[in-house]
């Protein structure tokens, strides 16, 4: 399902993975790739919430704020669904990256992704900091 998402890409998911366990959620939301992009660092994602003064710290306590930890999660760690909003993120970034015509979706394919669900707690967050969706997809 990712083969052509690129390596940041990829890592930023799998830290999104590790951060929906480390909530104990037993689902991969927007909040969670959010959260996954930030910690992925190097990527064009990190760098333009970096620029515009999105602090990972910021964004990670005020999810933690409005997220209650889950109960459980899978036994042994297993492989945690998307969420309905986050899996159209990731098709909503494949869209972006072939808009753009370019091959692999990278950590800025993603985050336009989580642009394009207003709804999604990602979204909220980044308002809660001060952001525009809007200036920032531009």
């Amino acid at each position: 399902m990712f083969d052509n998402f690129s390596d940041r890409a990829r890592r930023a998911l799998a830290l999104a993975r590790e951060e929906a366990h480390a909530l104990r959620h037993n689902f991969i939301g927007t909040e969670h790739l959010l959260l996954g992009l930030l910690r992925e660092g190097s990527g064009v994602a990190a760098h333009l919430l970096s620029e515009r003064s999105v602090d990972p710290g910021d964004i990670r306590k005020n999810l933690s704020c409005n997220l209650s930890p889950g109960e459980s999660i899978p036994a042994g760690g297993g492989n945690l669904p998307f969420t309905p909003r986050a899996l159209s993120c990731l098709q909503a970034a494949r869209r972006e990256a072939a808009r753009l015509g370019q091959e692999f979706v990278g950590t800025e394919h993603v985050l336009l992704g989580l642009l394009q669900e207003p709804d999604g707690v990602a979204a909220h967050a980044l308002r809660d900091c001060g952001l525009e969706l809007d200036d920032l997809r531009r």
